[in-house]
């Protein structure tokens, strides 16, 4: 039976999109909910959330009981926020402001075992079961873990060719505010210059046979950039979900 990173993975190739929010609870029981509403992945947020290294592996946990890919997003580019996210068993990493292919390389030396990378070695961690996995299965499983690199700012666009050109990256992901900010229109999403600035960015990385990933926070933003050609979706927080929720219910029960 495929594990939920193969299927990820599989229907990527397949040219399907995968779907997950950001999450900022602490409670574990969120991951395993967001599994059975049939998300593929969620991804934990250590950038612009509070969880701790000891509250991600628990979160992660979570994640496997409801069937999800655990993508951690990394606080920083560092080597020690990489390799110990990759330690506690995430499916994945994806790393913040990344504005160069020099950064991105080092990115993948962080996160990957020789012969791709130079990560740090240690297989009594949570990933290897503790050295209860044999420790050659070990490291070539753990050289499948998807990498994700954030491109957000006008340096990051200039020097976007030279990103799509490193080996190992698997994910492009574009953060929408982030871009809307350095567009000289910060917080607007939707405005023509954001909206023909993602599509330029995901036509450029589908001639080099990257995936693009983008932030949706409404059905609408998730079926246009869906339409184009963008796969790894994330839709909306936790936290939003559920006050969205909240809202709804309140509202249709008020007189």
């Amino acid at each position: 039976m495929a594990t939920p990173l193969e299927t990820f993975k599989a229907r990527l190739a397949r040219g399907e999109a995968v779907y997950g929010p950001f999450m900022k609870a602490l409670d574990a029981s969120f991951m395993e909910i967001t599994g059975y509403a049939g998300f593929d992945f969620a991804i934990l947020d250590m950038e612009h959330g509070p969880a701790s290294f000891a509250d991600m592996q628990n979160l992660i946990r979570g994640a496997a009981l409801g069937g999800l890919v655990p993508i951690v997003r990394t606080y920083d580019s560092s080597e020690t926020a990489i390799s110990k996210a990759l330690d506690l068993g995430a499916g994945g990493v994806q790393v913040p402001q990344i504005q160069s292919a020099e950064e991105a390389r080092a990115v993948v030396r962080a996160a990957k075992y020789f012969p791709k990378g130079e990560r740090g070695v240690c297989r009594f961690v949570r990933a290897a079961r503790y050295s209860a996995t044999p420790r050659n299965e070990y490291f070539a499983k753990a050289n499948e873990a998807l990498l994700i690199l954030q491109v957000e700012g006008r340096k990051g666009l200039d020097n976007l060719d030279g990103i799509l050109g490193v080996e190992g990256l698997d994910i492009l992901f574009i953060g929408p505010y982030d871009l809307s900010q350095s567009l000289g229109v910060p917080g607007d999403v939707a405005n023509p210059k954001v909206v023909a600035a993602i599509k330029e960015i995901s036509e450029r990385a589908r001639k080099v046979n990257v995936v693009t990933g983008v932030f949706a926070d409404t059905p609408e933003a998730a079926r246009r950039w869906k339409a184009a050609g963008i796969q790894y979706m994330s839709y909306l927080t936790d936290v939003g979900i559920y006050l969205e929720a909240c809202r709804g219910i309140l509202d249709a029960i008020k007189d």
